[in-house]
């Protein structure tokens, strides 16, 4: 099994950190008591950690054959499975599924299917928390939409929640969207919303956990179906 890497979005910001709390940590040395030196080591050593820890990069490669099968973005509690009138891009109504991702899970978000990305556009917007309803339309977000190669489209959507304040997203338009690749990264708590066509099979319910790049979440319907 390999090793988790760290991602390229936290490696400038863990070494910014751990360089301050070096800069931190000299002083107390050298000026504090001995044990409150020790607390201040802990402490920093502890926050050092968390930052490594959320700029993980799991390696995650799945192999399957089927392309209508689509596969979590995200690591996280699935939190939405319901039908639900999107009305930023499609205007009709789609299959809403939503993954809460906490500040513990792995933040790299990944493709959830193979096809010509159509769309990829970043809203500003509010910062209220993640696990509300409202937080798909009026947070900051990022719209990716995906045309398979049987022109069914799906869009994903990246949502800042209270604390995220950074969505970042590879995807560009015109490219295309290969599995096992990084769409993007959202920093801090946040969630990860797709709208899907009515007639997807859905293989998880609300409150399940899913893994990114790793839950086989649903199925898009055959042509012929």
């Amino acid at each position: 099994m390999k090793k988790p890497r760290i991602h390229r979005e936290g490696r400038n910001l863990i070494c910014g950190t751990a360089l301050l709390l070096f800069i931190i940590n000299i002083p107390m040395y050298m000026y504090s008591p001995h044990w409150i030196f020790a607390i201040t080591l802990l402490l920093t050593a502890l926050l050092l950690v968390f930052v490594t820890y959320f700029f993980r990069s799991p390696v995650r490669v799945l192999e399957i054959d089927d392309p209508n099968f689509i596969i979590a973005p995200a690591d996280g509690r699935v939190v939405v499975v319901e039908p639900t009138d999107e009305n930023e891009y499609f205007h009709d109504k789609r299959l809403q599924v939503s993954i809460f991702m906490s500040p513990f899970n792995v933040h790299a978000n990944w493709y959830p299917i193979e096809g010509n990305i159509l769309v990829s556009e970043h809203q500003k917007g509010r910062h209220k928390g993640a696990w509300l309803p409202k937080s798909s339309t009026e947070n900051e977000r990022s719209l990716v939409v995906i045309e398979t190669e049987n022109k069914v489209q799906i869009a994903v959507r990246q949502v800042a929640g209270a604390m995220a304040r950074r969505i970042v997203t590879y995807a560009k338009t015109g490219h295309f969207a290969h599995r096992n690749s990084h769409l993007g990264f959202i920093k801090l708590g946040s969630r990860v919303d797709m709208y899907l066509p009515l007639d997807t099979e859905m293989f998880v319910a609300v409150g399940e956990p899913v893994r990114g790049n790793e839950t086989i979440i649903g199925r898009l319907a055959d042509e012929n179906e």
